[in-house]
């Protein structure tokens, strides 16, 4: 029997398990094609990737097909960013400025799946600290993760008040010892990161001395390219374990909060704290207010000079951003 090709609708579909009927034979199909494994990460600031892990949804779907899942722990996007260049991961969780600057910079990565709009950094110092005000971080050590939307945000907070990367002490740290320095008063500023930032608030009182909603861009499923165009079916695959995850947390905040707590080794009110009030579930399919956002956030990347002079920043949004990938695939 000839088998008729499968509309770009259907494949979805029966990736989200629908269609059953036909799946078999979908399989049969896709054997020869399927990758040995799929390597993806975990990170502490993304609670959807946490719940999929923890729960094993996605080694269930797979195991259909003999197909292992490999999962390692991004500190943070630049982390996550490094092995996906290296070609050690195939999917990886960033935010959205942070995965701009790789495409930009040669990363050959695209997005198709936005898993939270988040307000996870902000510029923190001490309680006890004498800063209050952007601009009296002239001249101060500022800790930030190099690669992070923390550290684009400092950039671009210093960008209001006419301050540049040259105008302060720039001290690189991941995001975990950056908090440390904080707190040891071996920096004067901090651009945090949720879990950690939250759990510097709560356990020691630091406060936030410069919030900008705006300025936190989205977090950004980004897988390589190379495997997306081999591995269609298994990236759709993955996408519905994020999106059964995401449904989760929405009906189970204070459960999902409970996992955080767990890996991330913080307390239960640090973890609602980042979840209930600083983590936004509702538009994961990848659209125009992605694209605005990223076109917003690109001057710093040249005025920073941290793209090569001439980058054409819109095409390399518009080449990052996959807005068609999983339409039909998502329930918002």
């Amino acid at each position: 029997m000839t088998s008729l090709p499968l509309t770009r609708r259907q494949t979805l579909a029966l990736a989200l398990g629908l269609g059953q009927a036909a799946l078999p034979a979908v399989r049969s199909a896709h054997a020869a094609d399927a990758p040995k494994e799929v390597r993806l990460d975990y990170a502490y600031y993304s609670p959807s990737s946490l719940v999929l892990r923890r729960f094993g949804w996605l080694e269930e779907d797979l195991k259909k097909d003999g197909i292992p899942v490999r999962w390692v722990l991004s500190a943070g996007s630049n982390r996550a960013l490094e092995y996906l260049n290296a070609g050690s991961l195939d999917i990886g969780s960033t935010a959205g400025l942070a995965a701009l600057l790789a495409r930009a910079n040669g990363n050959p990565i695209k997005a198709p799946y936005i898993y939270s709009r988040p307000e996870w950094t902000a510029l923190v110092v001490r309680a006890d600290s004498p800063i209050k005000t952007l601009s009296d971080l002239r001249g101060k050590k500022v800790a930030a993760t190099k690669g992070t939307d923390p550290y684009l945000f400092l950039l671009r907070s210093l960008q209001t008040v006419g301050l540049k990367r040259s105008d302060i002490e720039h001290v690189a740290l991941q995001h975990a010892d950056g908090r440390a320095a904080l707190e040891q008063g071996r920096v004067d500023a901090w651009a945090g990161l949720d879990p950690h930032m939250a759990a510097s608030e709560l356990g020691s009182g630091a406060r936030l001395l410069y919030r900008n909603m705006g300025f936190n861009t989205y977090g950004f499923l980004n897988v390589r390219e190379d495997f997306l165009a081999r591995h269609p079916r298994e990236v759709q695959r993955v996408i519905a374990g994020y999106e059964r995850a995401r449904q989760w947390i929405l009906a189970n905040t204070t459960e999902a909060a409970k996992i955080l707590s767990e890996e991330a080794k913080v307390s239960l009110p640090v973890a609602l704290l980042q979840i209930k009030l600083r983590t936004d579930l509702s538009t994961p399919q990848p659209g125009a207010e992605h694209i605005k956002a990223l076109q917003a956030a690109a001057p710093i990347l040249l005025a920073e000079q941290l793209v090569k002079p001439g980058t054409d920043l819109n095409k390399t949004v518009s080449d990052l951003v996959d807005t068609r990938f999983a339409a039909g695939l998502l329930r918002t």
